[in-house]
């Protein structure tokens, strides 16, 4: 396998990689805020707005993580700077 391939299979595997981490870690992390939520929406129902704007902006800190993760796999297989400089020394 010459270095071109070599350089492609490694950016499709870590983009992978990446999405997989991406999406499991965020999913977990959203399942356990909004089950802490509930618990506590339970106990104290008159501080229902408190919790309720908390766990909004929580959700969207921990659903920019899976973001930032879709980005750097797309860097990856669409703009990938290792694949332009081996392509440029190649000539091809």
């Amino acid at each position: 396998m010459d270095n071109i391939g070599l350089i492609a299979l490694v950016s499709l595997v870590t983009a992978g990689f990446t999405m997989c981490i991406g999406s499991i870690a965020p999913a977990i992390g959203e399942g356990r805020a909004i089950s802490s939520a509930l618990a506590s929406l339970a106990q104290q129902p008159d501080a229902s707005s408190t919790i309720t704007r908390t766990l909004f902006v929580g959700l969207a800190m921990i659903e920019s993580l899976g973001i930032y993760c879709f980005v750097i796999s797309m860097i990856l297989i669409f703009a990938n700077p290792f694949w332009n400089f081996v392509v440029s020394r190649a000539g091809h």
